[in-house]
């Protein structure tokens, strides 16, 4: 392992904990979230927006989901999947009453991350698979926003104005989207700008595979407990 492999590996171990709780509501959130009744509608913006932007899961996996896509239209394109499918089952499971075990959801959002580093490194093609990568990003779409549905689904949520106050947090979490989307595409632009981009784009998805293996095996230990 290489001395840079090795400094990158440690960052991420000590960021293990931050990723650990990634999918966590705020107690101060939570406690708003709680006591709110009625129609909320900028305040749970404010929170979806909030989510997003601090969501360590999502970011990972949108991080591999652009690693190399070059093209704006593409960027759009994936990201507006991934945001179809985040809707439909946030605001379904929410809305409807679906429920799922948050520690088997948080464990496939994990392998989320380790499915879109390895098709990354190659490794589907080595396998000899073709899965189309936009249908992969929708169906993990779905995943992600089952995810933050089952921690809403653990505080006592108001019916009173619940459509609007979750459209709003949508919305939110739409809007959180696009700002880590822009900035990542400008990190992504200035780093491919220098060589360090082809000599390190290997080891990216490998750490980006390795956080995702911790996010699933805390899960699954959490689930174990259960």
């Amino acid at each position: 392992m290489t001395r840079t492999s090795r400094l990158a590996l440690t960052a991420l171990l000590m960021c293990a904990p931050a990723l650990l709780l990634a999918h966590g509501v705020a107690a101060r959130d939570a406690g708003f979230i709680e006591q709110a009744a009625g129609v909320h509608f900028w305040p749970y913006a404010y929170l979806g927006a909030k989510h997003m932007v601090t969501g360590y899961d999502h970011l990972l996996f949108l991080a591999g989901v652009i690693f190399f896509l070059y093209r704006v239209r593409d960027v759009a394109l994936y990201a507006s999947l991934f945001a179809v499918g985040h809707s439909l089952t946030l605001l379904g499971s929410v809305l409807g009453g679906w429920r799922a075990d948050a520690h088997l959801v948080d464990a496939l959002i994990g392998l989320s991350v380790v499915y879109k580093a390895f098709e990354n490194l190659g490794g589907l093609r080595e396998l000899g698979l073709r899965i189309d990568a936009r249908w992969a990003v929708l169906v993990f779409g779905l995943a992600h926003g089952l995810g933050l549905a089952t921690k809403l689904q653990d505080l006592s949520l108001s019916r009173d104005g619940l459509l609007t106050n979750m459209i709003g947090f949508n919305l939110g979490v739409e809007l959180g989207q696009l700002a880590a989307l822009t900035v990542m595409v400008l990190l992504f632009t200035l780093w491919r700008a220098t060589g360090s981009f082809t000599r390190h784009a290997r080891l990216a998805n490998t750490l980006l595979m390795v956080a995702g293996f911790v996010l699933c095996g805390y899960q699954l230990a959490g689930y174990g407990q259960t």
